[in-house]
């Protein structure tokens, strides 16, 4: 899914712009104590800022969504930044967050290495400070590990709260699909669900797309999704993915 830049954000209902699948309670297999952590600094309850680091599919995206949702359920306006979607305008887009009272910032690890974007989140992230503003970073690599190139940036960024998230094995990707597909009132066997992990790309991002596509299916055609049904919707695109 494309999620929206600052400014269009901030014009979009909460329900477009944090999708009901990217909630805490959808999310599957969390460090202990990690999903108390990030809704007490969402709510407004805590004031240790985050840092979420895990490879791709472990859910960095997910739960910066859920923060953000959990915020506005609380009255507090919240604002979620893509750093992929602010190339050559990293410091005009984290400007424009400044009357948020949480902020998370996902994809630090693109902005590594880019020094013009580093000088601005390191300004970004003292007047964010100064301010009592939250903040949630999400990457793919501690700061340490990052190859940044402002050391006082890294220095700020390990003082933040490291969280460790891990990619989720084949039985947490099968109850995250359940739980997508209860949330949306999809009927769909448990037999269908093995058969999808089995046949096609694995990556969480990929799967609820899939599940977005049969889901108007089923709808379209009145039925439930059983492996008969994934063979005759799917024909020629399962087996493309990791067998």
């Amino acid at each position: 899914m494309t999620q929206p830049g600052a400014r269009a954000a901030g014009q979009l209902p909460l329900a477009l712009r944090y999708p009901p699948d990217q909630r805490f309670e959808g999310f599957v297999a969390a460090p202990s104590g990690a999903l108390a952590q990030i809704e007490a600094l969402a709510s407004g309850e805590a004031g240790d800022w985050l840092y979420l680091v895990g490879a791709p599919g472990s859910g960095k995206t997910h739960l910066a969504l859920a923060a953000c949702a959990a915020a506005e359920s609380r009255g507090r306006r919240s604002a979620y930044l893509p750093l992929a979607a602010t190339a050559g305008r990293m410091r005009e887009a984290l400007e424009a967050l400044h009357d948020n009272p949480f902020i998370a910032l996902d994809g630090l690890d693109l902005v590594a290495g880019r020094r013009e974007d580093e000088v601005a989140l390191f300004d970004f992230h003292n007047r964010a400070r100064d301010a009592g503003t939250a903040v949630m970073y999400a990457a793919r690599a501690t700061p340490d590990a990052l190859p940044l190139k402002l050391p006082d940036l890294r220095s700020r960024l390990s003082q933040c709260t490291r969280i460790a998230l891990s990619p989720l094995d084949d039985d947490g990707r099968r109850e995250v699909l359940s739980l997508r597909a209860r949330s949306r009132g999809l009927a769909i066997d448990a037999a269908a669900i093995d058969w999808l992990l089995r046949r096609v790309d694995r990556d969480l991002s990929s799967l609820a797309k899939l599940l977005d596509q049969l889901d108007h299916a089923s709808l379209a055609e009145q039925r439930r999704i059983t492996v008969p049904f994934l063979r005759q919707i799917l024909g020629g695109e399962a087996g493309q993915g990791a067998q």
